[in-house]
């Protein structure tokens, strides 16, 4: 077998692969020798039938997997003889079309190599890692929001307003026929609320106790029910009963409610959910300043493909960001900018630079993590928990995306280990501050 090189260039790797028809030959003749004991055919006893009569029946297929497995031992061979690493699957092709038995496999390989990423010192690295105390006033108001969430309705007298809550009967008709699911009793609607057709709660306010009102909106055009889009409807709505809302009262009973033993415990609680919710922004903001510094730190060739394909995404993300009535992807071509080139590149350096310090330093997502991971995805999914797992199972791609974001922070908690990291107590409000700049350099 002959491998040749026809083009090093920058990252792109270029080769020439000759498979000679005898070696091919030889392939072919030793599968047929290692099926022959066991292929059964009529007029012939077991493992008699002759090698003649077996290329005959078998010899176009076997020279298939014997090409293939030749042009794959001889990729496997280069790759490791030359120590690259290919950014994506090589594209591999067969350049004699006119390929007949007995004549050479002649095959073009080509790729983009895997940068060589440069060493660097991690202890060089500083960051700061900000704390926040949960005070007094932080729980107070998480209590007063849970005990919001928490309030009841009570019947009250006069007309009702925003906030309020309306017991209604109404059935809803286009052209004055009543149509499928426009119809519920005692249905309790709480105005301002915004969970019903729009202009439906607006046309409630004032109404009181006992009246009967007829409402008349139009469905929107991208409403679910497509004999419904566009539509105009009346409601028949009688009015039940006007309830005001009714504060929960903050107590034990309250802290019962969310599954503490007592106000104080529900405290706690809070208190230990919020400096939960402040560690989790604060590793954020020592992230993103640790991948600044790795970014200015590293620099290293990107192969175009990666960074192609990266700029391309990134476009068709913000495009659909600022177009999110396009759900689907049925749109013209989106221009790939230089700031989509840029984020695109330093994604791509980053990625490449993470992946090589995992490898190095044998980091691996454990079996125990990424079955987390798969949980934490199916329980978006109630009742169909299993389906998930077996579709995750039967899908490298989905797996990989789970995977790729566990992987990643633990690389970054591994630098951070090695890193000089000083920690400051600062406020709720500058731990926001810090948030919002994150935001406006991206």
């Amino acid at each position: 077998m002959q491998v040749t090189e026809t083009l090093n260039e920058g990252l792109k790797r270029g080769y020439r692969i000759i498979v000679p028809a005898d070696e091919l030959e030889a392939k072919v003749t030793e599968k047929l020798t290692e099926a022959q004991p066991e292929v059964q055919m009529k007029g012939f006893r077991k493992g008699k039938v002759p090698l003649a009569l077996l290329r005959k029946q078998f010899g176009p297929r076997l020279i298939g997997e014997a090409m293939q497995e030749a042009v794959d031992g001889a990729m496997s061979s280069h790759f490791e003889e030359t120590g690259d690493r290919p950014a994506a699957q090589p594209d591999v092709k067969m350049t004699n079309d006119n390929w007949k038995e007995g004549d050479d496999v002649e095959v073009e390989m080509t790729y983009e190599a895997l940068p060589e990423i440069p060493e660097f010192d991690a202890n060089g690295i500083k960051l700061e890692r900000l704390k926040v105390k949960a005070d007094d006033a932080a729980v107070e108001e998480a209590l007063k929001s849970l005990a919001d969430t928490a309030q009841s309705f009570e019947d009250k007298d006069g007309a009702a307003e925003d906030g309020d809550q309306v017991v209604i009967d109404f059935t809803g008709k286009l052209d004055g026929e009543p149509f499928e699911g426009g119809a519920a009793e005692d249905y309790p609607l709480t105005l301002g609320s915004n969970s019903f057709i729009p202009g439906f709660e607006e046309q409630l306010v004032g109404v009181t106790a006992g009246e009967e009102r007829t409402l008349t909106v139009n469905f929107p055009e991208d409403y679910q029910a497509d004999h419904l889009k566009g539509k105009e409807a009346t409601f028949e709505t009688t009015v039940k009963a006007v309830k005001k809302p009714k504060a929960a009262e903050i107590d034990d009973e309250l802290a019962k409610r969310f599954g503490a033993d007592d106000l104080a415990g529900l405290r706690s609680q809070i208190a230990e959910r919020l400096e939960s919710e402040y560690a989790g922004a604060s590793r954020s903001i020592m992230k993103r300043r640790l991948l600044d510094q790795l970014d200015e730190r590293v620099s290293f060739d990107l192969p175009p493909s990666l960074v192609d394909a990266e700029a391309k995404q990134i476009a068709h993300q913000l495009w659909h960001e600022e177009h999110p009535e396009v759900q689907g992807h049925d749109h013209g071509e989106i221009d790939v900018s230089d700031e989509h080139r840029k984020l695109a590149e330093r994604r791509v350096r980053l990625g490449l630079l993470l992946a090589e310090l995992g490898r190095k330093n044998d980091i691996k997502v454990s079996d125990a993590e990424m079955t987390q991971a798969v949980m934490n995805q199916a329980r978006q999914y109630p009742g169909q928990e299993r389906q998930f797992f077996e579709f995750v199972q039967q899908n490298a791609q989905i797996r990989q995306q789970l995977q790729a974001p566990i992987f990643e922070d633990k690389v970054v908690d591994y630098i951070i280990e090695l890193a000089d990291v000083d920690e400051r107590e600062v406020s709720k409000d500058e731990l926001q501050k810090e948030i919002e700049a994150l935001d406006e350099d991206v």
